[in-house]
C-alpha cells in the first residue's frame, strides 16, 4: 500500500502564515477541433495541463496539478467546471491528493469543487485518492450541478491517516459532502463528518469499522440500468477484499467501499467504471494514460 506510506511533513519547517488562496476556473467549449479547453483562469498553485485526446477529438482529458501537493493549514482551494453542451471531459489527477497534519491554530484546509454540466454534455471526475494525514483539520466539497440530459460518473477515495506507518487518522477532523443537483434539485447528497463528538465512527458498527479507506462512485442520470449490470458490479464487490456495495438511487448508481487498502480500492472502482461507462455514455473505457505511470 505505497500510496499511503508517506513520512510526516515537519510543520516547523513552515512559516505559520504560509498559505494559500487558490482557485482554478476551466471553460470547455465546442469546436471543429472536438471539446476544447476554451478558458483557464487561476489563481496560486492549481494548473491544468494541455488537454490530451487519447479517443479522439470529442472527449477530453485533462490533468490537475497542484504542485505544492497538500494543504496546509489556512489553505483553500476552489476547482470549478463549466462546459457547453454536446462537450465530454474527464478530470483526474496524476496522483494522490495530501492534507498534511493541522497546524496549532487549527485553521482549516478547505477545497471545494463545482462542477457544471449542461444539457447533452458529460462530465467524469476520476481523481485519484486524497491522503489525510494524522491531526489533519479538513472540509471537502463536491458539488455537481447537472442540466437536462448532463450525464457524471465520479468518485472520491479518501484515506484517514497513513495506516502503512500504522498511523491513524489521531484527533484529526474531516467534513467531507458529495452532492448532485438535477436541474436545481438535490438528488444526492453524501455526508461524512468525524470530530470529537463522531469520531466513533471511526471504528463504529455504522462507521468505517477501523477500515482507514473510505471510497465513493457515483454515476448516472441512467434511463433505465439492466439488473445484469447490477449483478456485474455486486459481483464484483464481492470479488474485491474490504466491505463494498451497490445501490441504485432513483436514477444514479451508487457504490460504498470500506478497505484498508487505496490500491485496492481503487482497482475496483477503475473495474466499475470500466461496466458503468459504455451503459451511461456508450463509450467503451479508456484509462487516462497517467494511471499507467
Amino acid at each position: 500500500m505505497s500510496v499511503v506510506k508517506d513520512a510526516l511533513p515537519s510543520i516547523e519547517t513552515v512559516s505559520p502564515a504560509s498559505q494559500w488562496q487558490a482557485y482554478l476556473t476551466l471553460g470547455f467549449t465546442k469546436s471543429a477541433r472536438g471539446t476544447v479547453l476554451k478558458t483557464c483562469d487561476h489563481k496560486g498553485p492549481l494548473y491544468v495541463q494541455k488537454p490530451f485526446y487519447p479517443e479522439g477529438k470529442d472527449t477530453a482529458h485533462v490533468y490537475l496539478l497542484h504542485p505544492p501537493g497538500g494543504l496546509v493549514s489556512g489553505d483553500e482551494l476552489v476547482i470549478e467546471s463549466n462546459q457547453v453542451p454536446d462537450t465530454h471531459v474527464l478530470i483526474t489527477t496524476p496522483g494522490a491528493g495530501r492534507v498534511y497534519k493541522a497546524r496549532p491554530d487549527r485553521a482549516l484546509q478547505r477545497q471545494t469543487t463545482r462542477l457544471h454540466v449542461p444539457k447533452d454534455a458529460i462530465m467524469e471526475w476520476l481523481p485519484q485518492e486524497t491522503i489525510l494525514y494524522p491531526d489533519a483539520n479538513t472540509r471537502l466539497r463536491n458539488q455537481i450541478e447537472l442540466h437536462g440530459s448532463a450525464r457524471f460518473i465520479g468518485w472520491e477515495i479518501t484515506c484517514f491517516g497513513l495506516p502503512a506507518n500504522r498511523l491513524d487518522f489521531g484527533t484529526g477532523q474531516a467534513d467531507q459532502s458529495f452532492q448532485i443537483r438535477v436541474d436545481g434539485r438535490l438528488r444526492l447528497r453524501e455526508r461524512l463528518l468525524v470530530d470529537e463528538h463522531s469520531r466513533g465512527l471511526m471504528a463504529g458498527k455504522a462507521g468505517l469499522q477501523g477500515n482507514p479507506v473510505n471510497g465513493l462512485l457515483l454515476a448516472g442520470p441512467f434511463l433505465n440500468v439492466e439488473e445484469s449490470v447490477l449483478d456485474t458490479l455486486r459481483s464484483l464487490c464481492q470479488d474485491n477484499d474490504g466491505l463494498s456495495g451497490v445501490t441504485q438511487v432513483d436514477e444514479f448508481i451508487v457504490l460504498r467501499s470500506l478497505s484498508h487498502d487505496s490500491e485496492k480500492m481503487k482497482r475496483l472502482f477503475t473495474q466499475c467504471w470500466e461496466v458503468l461507462r459504455p451503459v451511461l455514455i456508450d463509450k467503451t473505457a479508456c484509462a487516462p494514460r497517467i494511471w499507467a505511470t
